[in-house]
């Protein structure tokens, strides 16, 4: 999927979607994640569900 089809699917701003892409942004909202699952036709769970975060070592500032 393009950049462009994930703002479009998502509804997130080009700029929104290019802060998090290119790590500018350090966090996003629970809303964010939820547009973000529903482009890729996922839910919540299934778009957060990786090894990555059942780290307990995860970087949190």
């Amino acid at each position: 999927m393009t950049q462009y089809r994930l703002e479009r699917e998502s509804g997130l701003t080009h700029g929104a979607l290019d802060g998090i892409l290119t790590e500018r942004n350090k966090t996003v909202t629970l809303t964010t994640v939820y547009k973000l699952a529903r482009a890729f036709d996922m839910t919540v769970y299934e778009f957060m569900d990786d090894e990555l975060f059942r780290s307990e070592d995860l970087e949190i500032d």
